[in-house]
């Protein structure tokens, strides 16, 4: 058994495909296969069931599959503590950011990393937290900021920070200084679509208390969003963050807090539990912390 066999085997297992697995490891399908059809035939076991939607494991396969993750992590770890005795640090580090935290943010954690990691390269991927959820379980991100993410086994989130949900309308509307969560199906709400974290919030709350929301536009963009709330032709459900990236609120808006209860949004901080962090990526999540903490 040699360690290029067991990773291709534990993401295979992890994944539940070879093609996933393949994409993870940057190779062929075709290697990814014959690395786990060897160690099969190596250790004179059948480790995984084929069938038609990926593969299962096997009692053998998910006992192997245990010690695997464990033997692997070890390897991971023992490398990074190698690369912190070296004087400098080096590397790339890749972080998703929702759309309104980059609006924000962006050009100070690219300000602040070049200052502090000259040398090193940054990578910043934009997307809705759904998205970067399997960006990280795939391996394409160090580490995300993630609004309401579903749970997962395999990340870990840590809470950074929560915000109440505003009702947002034009500034000719007669929008009160507070709304009550019961009164939110009288207003025709332009919210984005799903699986939008958003959406997904705004709908768990409505079902919770038994309201029947008026979805009058579905816009995906917070920018037209906001125009088209400007215009009159609806009101929105947002959180104060996602309004603008600096400043107040913008001229022509009116923003009323949803009340009785509050609706609160929470941004977490998410990492895979199976890949360790390089020591860069634990220095740039510190950067993160201290910048995009309110």
């Amino acid at each position: 058994m040699d360690l290029k066999q067991l990773e291709c085997f534990v993401r295979v297992a992890e994944f539940g495909s070879f093609t996933k697995a393949a994409a993870v490891l940057n190779i062929s399908q075709s290697v990814v296969s014959r690395q786990v059809r060897q160690l099969e035939i190596e250790l004179q076991e059948h480790l995984l069931l084929r069938h038609g939607r990926g593969v299962l494991l096997t009692a053998s396969g998910q006992r192997l599959f245990d010690h695997g993750k464990g033997i692997l992590r070890q390897v991971q770890v023992a490398r990074e503590e190698l690369r912190e005795q070296r004087d400098t640090l080096s590397g790339k580090v890749v972080i998703g950011l929702p759309p309104s935290i980059s609006r924000c943010h962006t050009v100070d954690l690219v300000s602040a990393f070049r200052e502090r990691f000259p040398g090193c390269a940054l990578g910043i991927k934009e997307g809705l937290s759904h998205s970067m959820r399997e960006w990280l379980l795939l391996g394409r991100l160090d580490f995300a900021l993630l609004f309401n993410p579903a749970h997962s086994a395999s990340l870990h989130y840590e809470h950074i920070h929560s915000e109440p949900l505003m009702l947002i309308g034009a500034a000719s509307s007669n929008l009160p200084d507070t709304v009550a969560m019961q009164d939110l199906g009288s207003y025709p709400l332009i919210i984005p679509s799903e699986p939008h974290s958003l959406r997904r919030l705004i709908e768990t709350q409505a079902a919770r208390h038994a309201i029947i929301l008026d979805v009058c536009l579905e816009i995906d963009s917070i920018p037209s969003l906001l125009d088209l709330i400007d215009l009159g032709m609806g009101y929105g459900v947002l959180f104060q963050s996602a309004l603008v990236g600096r400043g107040n609120l913008p001229e022509g808006l009116k923003a009323a807090q949803i009340v009785d209860p509050p609706v609160p949004t929470h941004l977490f901080i998410a990492t895979s539990e199976q890949r360790p962090l390089s020591r860069l990526a634990e220095k740039t999540l510190a950067m993160v912390r201290e910048i995009c903490m309110p």
